[in-house]
Protein backbone atom coordinates (compact mmCIF):
# COMPACT_ATOMS: atom_id res chain seq x y z
CA UNK A 1 0.00 0.00 0.00
CA UNK A 2 1.15 3.11 -0.60
CA UNK A 3 1.67 6.26 1.85
CA UNK A 4 -1.30 8.26 0.63
CA UNK A 5 -3.72 6.07 -0.66
CA UNK A 6 -7.36 6.79 -0.49
CA UNK A 7 -6.14 10.35 0.64
CA UNK A 8 -7.15 13.74 -1.14
CA UNK A 9 -4.74 16.48 -1.41
CA UNK A 10 -4.96 20.21 -2.41
CA UNK A 11 -1.16 21.53 -3.37
CA UNK A 12 -0.82 25.29 -4.46
CA UNK A 13 1.49 26.72 -6.53
CA UNK A 14 1.77 23.53 -7.79
CA UNK A 15 2.39 23.86 -11.46
CA UNK A 16 6.20 24.11 -11.12
CA UNK A 17 9.03 24.18 -8.86
CA UNK A 18 8.87 22.69 -5.33
CA UNK A 19 4.94 22.69 -5.68
CA UNK A 20 4.99 20.26 -8.52
CA UNK A 21 7.24 17.58 -7.05
CA UNK A 22 5.50 17.66 -4.31
CA UNK A 23 2.25 16.91 -6.24
CA UNK A 24 3.75 14.36 -8.08
CA UNK A 25 5.08 12.56 -5.48
CA UNK A 26 2.04 12.60 -3.45
CA UNK A 27 -0.07 11.37 -6.33
CA UNK A 28 2.78 8.41 -6.59
CA UNK A 29 2.05 7.78 -2.99
CA UNK A 30 -1.15 7.48 -4.02
CA UNK A 31 -2.75 10.66 -3.23
CA UNK A 32 -5.52 11.94 -5.44
CA UNK A 33 -3.92 15.37 -6.37
CA UNK A 34 -5.64 18.82 -6.85
CA UNK A 35 -2.92 20.97 -8.64
CA UNK A 36 -3.72 24.54 -8.15
CA UNK A 37 -1.62 26.90 -9.67
CA UNK A 38 -2.97 30.10 -11.57
CA UNK A 39 -0.28 29.57 -14.14
CA UNK A 40 1.74 33.43 -13.38
CA UNK A 41 5.40 34.47 -13.54
CA UNK A 42 7.41 34.25 -10.13
CA UNK A 43 6.63 37.84 -9.57
CA UNK A 44 2.82 36.40 -9.95
CA UNK A 45 2.28 38.52 -13.30
CA UNK A 46 0.19 36.32 -15.94
CA UNK A 47 -2.18 33.72 -15.90
CA UNK A 48 -1.88 30.26 -17.88
CA UNK A 49 -3.89 27.21 -17.73
CA UNK A 50 -0.93 25.08 -18.94
CA UNK A 51 0.99 25.05 -16.08
CA UNK A 52 -1.38 23.36 -14.18
CA UNK A 53 -2.67 21.21 -16.42
CA UNK A 54 0.36 20.02 -17.71
CA UNK A 55 1.21 18.39 -14.18
CA UNK A 56 -2.23 16.49 -14.05
CA UNK A 57 -1.38 15.06 -17.16
CA UNK A 58 1.83 14.53 -16.18
CA UNK A 59 0.10 12.62 -12.65
CA UNK A 60 -2.51 10.77 -15.22
CA UNK A 61 -0.20 9.55 -17.60
CA UNK A 62 1.44 7.86 -14.44
CA UNK A 63 -1.25 6.15 -13.52
CA UNK A 64 -2.64 8.58 -10.43
CA UNK A 65 -5.68 10.58 -10.54
CA UNK A 66 -5.44 14.19 -10.16
CA UNK A 67 -7.37 17.63 -11.43
CA UNK A 68 -6.61 21.05 -12.19
CA UNK A 69 -7.33 24.18 -10.40
CA UNK A 70 -6.53 27.63 -11.91
CA UNK A 71 -7.60 30.26 -8.88
CA UNK A 72 -5.31 32.82 -7.07
CA UNK A 73 -5.13 31.68 -3.38
CA UNK A 74 -4.60 35.66 -2.67
CA UNK A 75 -8.19 35.97 -2.93
CA UNK A 76 -10.64 34.35 0.25
CA UNK A 77 -13.45 33.13 -1.66
CA UNK A 78 -11.30 31.41 -4.28
CA UNK A 79 -9.81 29.11 -1.33
CA UNK A 80 -13.45 27.89 -0.97
CA UNK A 81 -13.42 27.30 -5.11
CA UNK A 82 -10.19 25.04 -4.76
CA UNK A 83 -11.26 23.04 -1.66
CA UNK A 84 -14.45 22.66 -3.37
CA UNK A 85 -12.76 21.28 -6.54
CA UNK A 86 -11.29 18.46 -4.39
CA UNK A 87 -14.74 17.69 -2.78
CA UNK A 88 -16.58 17.81 -6.22
CA UNK A 89 -13.63 15.58 -7.82
CA UNK A 90 -12.61 13.51 -5.08
CA UNK A 91 -15.24 13.22 -2.65
CA UNK A 92 -12.98 14.58 0.53
CA UNK A 93 -9.95 16.70 1.35
CA UNK A 94 -7.31 15.28 3.65
CA UNK A 95 -4.36 16.82 3.00
CA UNK A 96 -3.50 21.45 2.19
CA UNK A 97 0.07 22.10 1.19
CA UNK A 98 0.39 25.59 1.16
CA UNK A 99 2.91 25.89 -1.16
CA UNK A 100 2.49 29.14 -3.54
CA UNK A 101 4.45 31.98 -3.87
CA UNK A 102 5.37 34.91 -5.65
CA UNK A 103 8.64 37.02 -5.16
CA UNK A 104 8.74 40.85 -5.32
CA UNK A 105 12.38 41.49 -4.37
CA UNK A 106 13.57 45.32 -3.76
CA UNK A 107 15.26 46.85 -1.29
CA UNK A 108 12.56 47.86 1.11
CA UNK A 109 13.34 51.91 0.31
CA UNK A 110 12.66 51.41 -3.08
CA UNK A 111 9.62 48.66 -2.47
CA UNK A 112 5.82 49.94 -3.22
CA UNK A 113 2.71 49.18 -1.43
CA UNK A 114 2.30 47.15 -4.25
CA UNK A 115 5.50 45.05 -4.19
CA UNK A 116 4.81 44.83 -0.46
CA UNK A 117 0.85 43.70 -0.47
CA UNK A 118 1.23 41.19 -3.05
CA UNK A 119 4.02 39.12 -1.44
CA UNK A 120 1.71 39.09 1.82
CA UNK A 121 -1.29 37.96 -0.22
CA UNK A 122 -0.15 35.22 -1.98
CA UNK A 123 2.03 33.54 0.98
CA UNK A 124 0.05 35.17 4.09
CA UNK A 125 -3.03 35.67 3.43
CA UNK A 126 -2.56 32.82 0.90
CA UNK A 127 -2.20 30.41 3.58
CA UNK A 128 -4.46 31.95 5.73
CA UNK A 129 -7.38 31.66 3.07
CA UNK A 130 -6.53 27.69 2.24
CA UNK A 131 -6.65 26.92 6.00
CA UNK A 132 -9.79 28.65 6.70
CA UNK A 133 -11.48 26.78 3.47
CA UNK A 134 -10.42 23.72 4.52
CA UNK A 135 -10.70 23.84 8.63
CA UNK A 136 -14.29 23.14 8.90
CA UNK A 137 -14.06 19.58 6.33
CA UNK A 138 -10.79 18.59 8.79
CA UNK A 139 -12.80 19.57 12.01
CA UNK A 140 -15.81 17.51 10.79
CA UNK A 141 -13.90 14.36 9.60
CA UNK A 142 -11.63 14.37 13.27
CA UNK A 143 -8.90 14.41 10.79
CA UNK A 144 -6.53 16.33 7.79
CA UNK A 145 -3.00 17.94 7.59
CA UNK A 146 -1.74 21.05 6.65
CA UNK A 147 1.86 21.53 5.54
CA UNK A 148 3.21 25.13 5.17
CA UNK A 149 5.66 26.33 3.80
CA UNK A 150 8.07 28.87 4.96
CA UNK A 151 12.15 30.26 4.81
CA UNK A 152 15.09 30.82 6.22
CA UNK A 153 14.49 34.41 5.23
CA UNK A 154 11.54 34.71 7.45
CA UNK A 155 14.14 33.83 10.60
CA UNK A 156 17.31 35.14 9.34
CA UNK A 157 16.29 37.76 6.78
CA UNK A 158 17.63 38.04 3.46
CA UNK A 159 18.74 41.45 1.55
CA UNK A 160 15.92 42.73 -0.83
CA UNK A 161 13.27 40.81 0.57
CA UNK A 162 11.66 42.20 3.69
CA UNK A 163 7.82 41.43 1.82
CA UNK A 164 9.14 37.68 1.37
CA UNK A 165 10.14 37.53 5.24
CA UNK A 166 7.88 39.31 7.06
CA UNK A 167 4.83 37.03 5.11
CA UNK A 168 7.26 33.73 5.81
CA UNK A 169 7.73 33.91 9.46
CA UNK A 170 3.76 35.05 9.42
CA UNK A 171 3.66 31.47 8.31
CA UNK A 172 5.37 30.36 11.35
CA UNK A 173 2.75 32.23 13.69
CA UNK A 174 0.05 31.21 11.46
CA UNK A 175 0.86 27.23 11.77
CA UNK A 176 1.88 27.32 15.35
Amino acid sequence: MKNLENKVAVVTGSGRGIGREIALLMAKEGAKVVVNDLGGSSSGDGKDTKVADEVVQEIKQAGGEAVANYDSVAEYDNAQTIIQTALDHFGRIDIVVNNAGILRDRMIFKMSEEEWDAVIAVHLNGSFNMTRAAAPFFKEQKSGRFINFTSTSGLIGNIGQSNYAAAKLGIVGLTK
